[in-house]
């Protein structure tokens, strides 16, 4: 089964540099759309539906599957302790155990709000910090006193490096038709610093954790196959040009493709799980010996900790394939005439040459299962300069301030359902699946303008479409 063209036959005109869509070809409805994960999906749709394994793990992966479940689900301890598999939390973290984040393995939310006072600390949404210039490996320099990633929450005996406050701004606008919408645009500032002041060229990133759907699936995909997406996009001439990132990979040791995460800043699922367990919890592992507490502290330098490695390679291991194996949930109701019309929308806006719907995975030594699937993700894994409005203005590897990774689409409409909410976008700013592309600028400026363009029933249409993912 040949997977659909990423790049559509378009007709239109440009202006100011924007080209106006009038047509497009839409490829015909294909019933293995329902079966995004191919022979590996699972049909669920209730609270569950992104924790499951994928559909084709045999007795002893399944069995896999579960002990690495309870290790990324289940919290973390400080040192010592006699649970000693479990023990070496923080000092510093923001969260006690994978699973607070990514919740159901589902998408993180921002804190919420009440009386327009924001009620906690953030868990599932991180920042990310750097200085201008580039570490060792290409990266993003960290700040000096407060590392890579803030951390809002430590053990007994240690500070916390110190708190987030967000605040939102109301941005307004119409839809052609004249309806109004409103948008919320976030602020971050850091409060009550316990360790000084920090670096006055900070760079900051939030971050909120994404659904762990299919994550091994992508892995699976061939890299020619996302430099081709790049190449298509160029060759094409319509101001879409994705660009891939070449990140530091611990596990591989050397620089790769990167895939994973909002800026396509990792390279591999094994890196990702030990980097977070590093940078989340603060547990250390093989490729990540060290915690990160700077010179000025002190107190974290002193904590005890769980052993010399706070999680074995095997435990490690099993929640490597825990993530790689997570199931893609059949898509529901996708061949409702409504979702259908909101298909064709999809195309007509422009959004497949991104959200690039299908591809055939590639062989998969770790998990021979994951290969040679048709899988429909609606993804590039390539940056796309997304505007000033979502811009962080931070750079990561070669990832620029306002460059993001075109996120997969697959499980969107399973959010409310396993999350409950529908905070959507790299910081969760969106309320709903409307506003996330109503941010959507630089090169989807176009597809943009298309949307603000639809009749209320065709902007319900693309919703429609877009939750039965």
């Amino acid at each position: 089964m040949k997977p659909l063209l990423p790049l559509l036959l378009l007709t239109g005109t440009v202006v100011a540099g924007t080209l106006l869509i009038d047509s497009v070809v839409v490829p015909p409805f294909d019933r293995a759309e329902t079966l995004p994960g191919g022979d590996t999906t699972v049909f669920d749709t209730g609270k569950n539906a992104l924790a499951l394994p994928s559909a084709t793990l045999n007795d002893a992966q399944r069995t896999e599957f579960v002990i690495g479940n309870s290790f990324f689900k289940k919290n973390w301890v400080e040192a010592p302790s006699s649970t000693t598999a479990r023990d070496g939390l923080g000092p510093h973290f923001i969260a006690r155990s994978c699973g607070s984040c990514h919740t159901e393995d589902g998408r993180g939310a921002p804190p919420d709000f009440e009386n327009g006072l924001q009620k906690e600390q953030p868990v599932a949404l991180l920042f990310r910090l750097s200085i201008p210039g580039k570490d060792a490996h290409g990266g993003p320099k960290p700040e000096p006193t407060y590392g890579g990633q803030f951390a809002n929450d430590a053990v007994s005996g240690v500070q916390p490096e110190g708190q987030v406050a967000i605040s939102y701004e109301e941005v307004q606008g119409r839809f052609a038709d004249g309806e109004a919408y409103t948008l919320l645009k976030p602020s971050y500032r850091f409060t009550d610093l316990n360790y000084g002041p920090m670096h006055p060229a900070t760079e900051v990133s939030p971050r909120i954790a994404p659904q762990m759907t299919g994550m091994g699936l992508l892995e699976a995909i061939k890299e020619s196959d996302i430099e081709a997406n790049a190449r298509r996009q160029a060759e094409a001439g319509q101001g879409i040009k994705g660009r891939t990132n070449r990140v530091w990979d611990a596990y591989a040791q050397k620089t790769v493709l990167g895939r994973f995460g909002w800026k396509a800043n990792v390279g591999s699922i094994a890196h990702q799980s030990a980097g977070a367990f590093n940078g989340d919890i603060g547990i250390t592992s093989r490729r990540f010996p060290a915690e990160e507490c700077t010179a000025k502290q002190v107190d974290c330098r002193k904590a005890p900790r769980g052993g010399k490695l706070e999680i074995s390679d095997k435990i490690l291991d099993q929640v490597i394939f825990y993530s790689r194996t997570q199931a893609v949930p059949a898509t529901r109701n996708l061949e409702d005439p409504r979702a259908q019309r909101g298909r064709t929308v999809f195309y007509q806006a422009q959004c497949a040459v991104c959200h690039v719907p299908s591809y055939v995975t590639g062989d998969f030594k770790a998990i021979p299962q994951l290969g040679r699937q048709t899988i429909y993700p609606y993804t590039d894994l390539l940056l796309h300069d997304m505007g000033e409005g979502l811009a962080d203005n931070r750079p990561d590897f070669l990832a620029g301030g306002r460059d993001w990774k075109t996120p997969p689409l697959w499980a969107l409409g399973m959010i409310p359902v396993v999350n409950g909410h529908t905070r959507y976008l790299h910081d969760g700013r969106a309320r709903n699946l409307l506003e996330a592309v109503l941010w959507h600028g630089g090169e989807a400026e176009a597809a943009k303008q298309h949307v603000l363009k639809l009749s209320r029933d065709d902007r319900e249409n693309l919703v429609q479409f877009l939750q039965s993912l």
